[in-house]
């Protein structure tokens, strides 16, 4: 993990880069997008959603030469004043966006939507969109090695998972994987933006999709209307360095779920010390470790099910009623569920796992050395213990990936109009920093922190404060201004409270979201 210092001086070095084009940009040539042929997709919760796709090519860099599909989700504008596309994007790599596009023309209010044409869509390699790629089906099903690599059996059974993936994906995808990163799928915006027959578009991205705005930005920053970046992917440690700061901030969040636990002591009976339920957490795993609950359910597979916690507090009353069965009845029924709902990964997380891997390990460079990771991680494990070596061995594929890296690009930038960026100070999927970090690099835009905050995707998730911000910009470009790090502040929103009943314990519309983004995004 880097220093302060050092995070400090990278920021300094990219923000000098104003002129200097992405190391990796590509050279488009002047060829016309055919435009999208809409079709009826309606669902009972988007009764207007249409469907299309767009051709566009493999190579930016070879707009003759082979050919890619990309799926694409539109809620159609109904307002005379109409304002263009706004093309949304829920993270990743690997995420898709098709649903989202109902969801945010639905959550945002019913007068700024009705100015857009809200447009989602897969990126290249993900779900409808064509080839979609999954180098190892199965991949994640249980029982996995015990994630932390406390004997050299353990190590080499872990080493030899991940190996066996990246020797896959080069096997399936060889002529594929070289065109699987971010400046790629930025450019695909560019086709997206010209087969929607507007002269700007709008974006608004989550997490990763941060990212990508940033990039389809510098590269085409005069074809940006509005930009909207909720929980920022920090440009300056793409892809390693960001991971190992993540660490450090699920072991914050696990810990905070362990004090809202301890909180609730009537309810779990786990203990009022936060230290007291943390340790018997730490011995659920151990137990785990050695017997399985239900045959599925081991070290890793817990890590995987409390993980998501990390990202959204809904969570939460499910995971501590899952812990609690666990330690106070022997019952592992609720602990299975609660894996099958939040950690199990399906022909879809496959899926989205393959192209997570793929634009990560292709976008920078990652250490070839093992002893390097064995290295951090074991040091980040001795601080951070939760997630250190989970997260490790799911992104561990870079150090074998049969792809040459890229330099990722700058993503400073002078020309746009002013954007809106927003984080929450306690967000463990995308620290604060990162945050800040675009902050200083995108001139002109406006940062507004939701105050201990700890949520990963804050928009849209019933805050109205952070909505009311979003509504404003997105309808007329308002951004608030202020003299500090952020230009406005909002409360968080408040932790859940234990469960009463098997209905959400939160908005409908929090958890609808969360499902949307998913999790290792």
């Amino acid at each position: 993990m880097r220093t302060r210092a050092a995070v400090l001086c990278a920021v300094a070095v990219v923000a000098g880069s104003f002129t200097a084009p992405p190391a990796n940009a590509t050279t488009r040539a002047a060829v016309r997008t055919p435009p999208v042929a809409w079709k009826k997709c309606a669902t009972t919760d988007y009764p207007t959603l249409q469907c299309g796709t767009v051709t566009v090519p493999l190579d930016h860099r070879d707009p003759a030469g082979r050919k890619i599909t990309l799926a694409l989700s539109r809620v159609p504008h109904t307002a005379p004043d109409a304002l263009g596309p706004l093309l949304v994007n829920p993270g990743g790599p690997g995420g898709s966006g098709l649903s989202l596009a109902g969801f945010v023309a639905s959550a945002l209010p019913k007068q700024v939507a009705a100015r857009y044409d809200v447009v989602g869509f897969d990126p290249r390699g993900v779900g409808r969109s064509g080839p979609a790629i999954d180098c190892a089906p199965g991949y994640f099903k249980p029982v996995r090695p015990d994630s932390v690599p406390a004997t050299p059996a353990l190590e080499e059974a872990n080493l030899k998972r991940v190996r066996s993936f990246a020797a896959a994906c080069g096997k399936k995808y060889a002529d594929v994987l070289p065109y699987l990163d971010t400046v790629s799928a930025a450019e695909d915006l560019e086709s997206v933006r010209q087969a929607l027959g507007a002269s700007r578009i709008s974006y608004f991205g989550y997490s990763y999709g941060t990212y990508l705005g940033a990039v389809y930005a510098r590269l085409h920053p005069d074809r940006v209307r509005r930009l909207v970046l909720d929980s920022v992917v920090d440009p300056t440690g793409v892809w390693y360095d960001d991971n190992l700061s993540q660490d450090h901030a699920f072991d914050d969040r696990h810990r905070a779920l362990m004090a809202w636990i301890a909180r609730y002591d009537s309810a779990y009976r786990l203990g009022t010390d936060p230290a007291q339920v943390e340790a018997k957490w730490y011995a659920m795993r151990a137990a785990l470790a050695r017997k399985p609950a239900g045959g599925r359910v081991g070290a890793s597979e817990l890590e995987d099910t409390f993980i998501p916690g990390g990202y959204y507090n809904g969570y939460w009353p499910y995971l501590a009623e899952a812990f609690s069965a666990y330690v106070n009845g022997k019952k592992t029924a609720a602990l299975v569920e609660a894996y099958d709902d939040f950690g199990a990964v399906d022909a879809a997380g496959d899926n989205g796992y393959s192209v997570y891997a793929a634009v990560q390990c292709r976008d920078s460079s990652w250490p070839r050395d093992w002893n390097q990771w064995r290295k951090d991680n074991w040091a980040a494990y001795r601080k951070a213990p939760f997630m250190v070596w989970n997260n490790a061995w799911y992104n561990a594929t870079c150090a074998y990936w049969p792809t040459k890296a890229l330099k990722p690009p700058a993503i400073a930038n002078a020309q746009l109009p002013p954007a809106l960026i927003f984080q929450a100070t306690d967000d463990a999927a995308t620290p604060y920093q990162g945050g800040v970090a675009v902050h200083r690099l995108l001139a002109g835009s406006s940062l507004v922190v939701e105050q201990g905050g700890g949520n990963h995707g804050i928009t849209l998730s019933g805050n109205a404060c952070l909505d009311d911000h979003l509504a404003a910009y997105l309808a007329d470009g308002t951004v608030p201004h202020g003299s500090g790090t952020a230009d406005a502040v909002c409360r968080k929103t408040p932790d859940p409270a234990p469960l009463t009943t098997k209905t959400a314990s939160t908005s409908s519309r929090g958890s609808t979201l969360h499902t949307l983004l998913g999790f290792r995004r």
